[in-house]
């Protein structure tokens, strides 16, 4: 009998970890990066620039990949978490690329009455040493400008819907250039996780892949999810009946390097099948 109570007791408290873990909220990387920056905001507001030892050791403004950064208005890094304390002390604004240095000169056009401001650019992800786009939340405080931004690793429908538009049009124009433009990393068709691939609907091979040119050539009808799904034959079929369509799968996100649901966008180009496809975890 006791044994019974035993083995009953640990049922439920198994089913109480379980529902627990279950439970658990899902972390919104803008509320946790405007969080962070507001706590930033308020511990810098009672120390002033004593804080910046804090801000640039491994504690509590450090969470996960969002870290506290600070420059000062002429671009000189003060303070940080991440991988950019190695430029602490160093006029940062003029070495960084294009997009952060107009994000950096924005910041400083913004008074500070006007509260926290948002901002993006790309960035080196120390936890796999890509470069990302990153969202931004940052005030200005005097002299001082505090950050705390967070990395975008998976593009949205309508940036996936407006790269199909782009090779689309550029196939039309230019067949063979763009076709070698899509399989060239540094061709202009290759945003994050989104890229382009393109199938010869009369052979039914692959003629350009933006990350694993290992397709080329290989027949597309063949292709299969990881988990065994067909994912070539349908999307001929759809292309055999229609002019554009969206099929849904799993797919390896080349920036994140999970297996991820897949939300494709298919176009008819001539005897091509165009696609561009989202992630989402």
């Amino acid at each position: 009998m006791r044994l019974l109570h035993k083995k009953t007791w640990l049922g439920w408290l198994l089913l109480l970890c379980v529902s627990t873990l279950q439970a658990a909220p899902v972390v919104d990387d803008g509320v946790a990066a405007r969080a962070l920056l507001e706590k930033a905001l308020r511990y810098y507001h009672d120390r002033g620039d004593k804080a910046f030892a804090a801000f640039s050791r491994q504690g509590e403004f450090v969470d996960h990949d969002r870290y506290v950064f600070v420059v000062d208005t002429r671009g000189v890094m003060l303070a940080s978490g991440g991988p950019s304390s190695a430029l602490i002390g160093r006029d940062v604004s003029e070495v960084l690329g294009p997009d952060v240095r107009k994000a950096f000169k924005d910041a400083l056009k913004v008074p500070e009455a006007d509260g926290i401001q948002q901002a993006e650019y790309r960035w080196q992800n120390w936890a796999d040493g890509k470069i990302e786009r990153k969202h931004v939340y940052f005030q200005r405080i005097g002299e001082r400008i505090l950050a705390v931004g967070y990395y975008l690793p998976r593009a949205s429908a309508e940036q996936a819907k407006a790269l199909l538009d782009r090779a689309a049009t550029a196939l039309n124009k230019d067949q063979a250039g763009t076709l070698k433009a899509i399989n060239d990393l540094k061709g202009g068709f290759l945003q994050d996780d989104l890229y382009v691939f393109v199938v010869d609907l009369d052979s039914r091979r692959y003629l350009a892949h933006g990350t694993n040119l290992r397709l080329l050539n290989t027949d597309f009808g063949k292709i299969k999810d990881p988990q065994g799904k067909p994912v070539g034959e349908p999307m001929l079929a759809l292309m055999a009946r229609e002019n554009q369509g969206e099929y849904e799968y799993r797919w390896k996100n080349p920036v994140t390097g999970k297996i991820e649901d897949k939300h494709a966008y298919l176009r008819k180009v001539g005897h091509l099948l165009v696609a561009v496809g989202y992630y989402s975890p």
